[in-house]
């Protein structure tokens, strides 16, 4: 027989709690026009730079980048290292918001 998996609700709530807790604090911290222009994105200006899931990915994986640099006010040439190495199509969306691009020069 197979193990049934309990879904925990109260676990899931405290999860999404802490995460919408910490989207709060990014979005007052020190990137926080960085995300409200990354947010602002539309999905074909994304799919611009390369069509299909991976730079959905990418994108969503930026956000999340940007949204803890924000939270822990991380230096700018911290966050350019770290989106360097998320690889070119991070690159490529940072490049889409004039204030990413500075960082990336």
């Amino acid at each position: 027989m197979g193990t049934d998996f309990v879904f925990d609700l109260n676990g899931f709530d405290r999860d999404l709690d802490e995460t919408l807790k910490k989207g709060r604090i990014a979005f007052r911290g020190k990137y926080k026009e960085e995300l409200n222009a990354l947010s602002g994105l539309s999905k074909d200006e994304i799919d611009s730079i390369s069509p299909g899931i991976t730079d959905l990915q990418t994108y969503d994986e930026l956000i999340a980048l940007v949204k803890a640099a924000s939270r822990v006010n991380l230096e700018q040439s911290e966050l350019k290292k770290r989106i360097i190495n998320m690889g070119e199509i991070a690159v490529t969306i940072a490049g889409k918001i004039p204030s990413l691009a500075k960082i990336l020069i």
